[in-house]
């Protein structure tokens, strides 16, 4: 009895790369079959795996180095059944063109030119906003100048509203 006690406390598992098995605990063995059984059934469900249930415990979860791992990449070149144009037709790319980021660019370049014009002391504000990327209040930044909070709010309007009509700001 303490030999069917002893076999069925101790689990195997099998290293494909050594070719030798090891002994190991039930719950160690169960977390790692828990472990490559959830891998398994993923790689199933993508289309990737095509292990047969006779070859399971092969399984040691090295996808990329298994005889039973296809890989399942769809490009967006690969042309249509019907031949006519490609996935890449279809999907809307979100990234800015290089026109949209040159007039960003140089929208930018304006600003600061017109606030450097606007107040001599232009250089420090822009550091200040760089400073804090979360945003930061017209009156901190009036405090951190020693300008009047009012005198500093009123520029910055006037500089804003001169140039949302250029851009939609």
């Amino acid at each position: 009895m303490a030999k069917s006690e002893n076999h069925s406390k101790q689990k195997r598992i099998f290293d494909k790369q050594s070719g030798t098995w090891y002994e190991v605990q039930e719950n160690q063995y169960r977390e790692f079959d828990r472990w490559r059984t959830n891998l398994r059934k993923r790689e199933q469900y993508w289309g990737r795996c095509f292990c047969p249930r006779s070859k399971w415990w092969l399984c040691d979860g090295n996808c990329l180095d298994c005889e039973y791992h296809t890989r399942n990449d769809v490009s967006l070149d690969d042309p249509l059944p019907n031949g006519d144009c490609t996935i890449g037709d279809y999907i809307v790319d979100d990234k800015p063109t290089p026109e949209e980021i040159t007039s960003d660019r140089d929208l930018f370049m304006r600003l600061i030119k017109r606030l450097r014009g606007i107040d001599p002391e232009a250089d420090r504000i822009i550091q200040i906003w760089q400073d804090h990327p979360e945003g930061i209040s017209d009156r901190k930044v009036a405090e951190l100048l020693g300008r009047k909070q009012r005198t500093f709010a009123d520029e910055m309007k006037k500089f804003r509203d001169e140039f949302r009509s250029d851009r939609n700001f």
